[in-house]
C-alpha cells in the first residue's frame, strides 16, 4: 500500500505506471477470489482504495501542470 506523500513525489508517468500496477494486482486478487484461493478479502478493498488514491493524485498533478503553463 502506497502512501499519498510517496505518490505526490512521482511525476505523471510514474503515477500512470503505479495505477496500472495496482489495477493488475486488483485483477489478480479478483481472480483469486473467484477461484476461492483468496484468504484475506480485505486486500480487495485496500487495493481498490489505493487505485482511487493514485488516480486522484494523478488528476491533481495534471491540473497543477496545466495551471503552470
Amino acid at each position: 500500500m502506497t502512501k499519498s506523500a510517496e505518490l505526490r513525489q512521482k511525476d505523471v508517468a510514474g503515477l500512470k505506471t503505479e495505477v496500472k500496477e495496482l489495477q493488475k494486482a486488483h485483477f489478480g486478487l479478483r481472480m483469486q477470489k473467484a477461484t476461492q484461493q483468496l484468504t484475506n478479502t480485505a486486500t480487495l478493498r485496500s487495493t481498490r482504495r489505493s487505485i482511487a488514491r493514485a488516480k486522484t493524485i494523478l488528476a491533481e498533478t495534471i491540473v497543477k501542470q496545466g495551471a503552470k503553463k
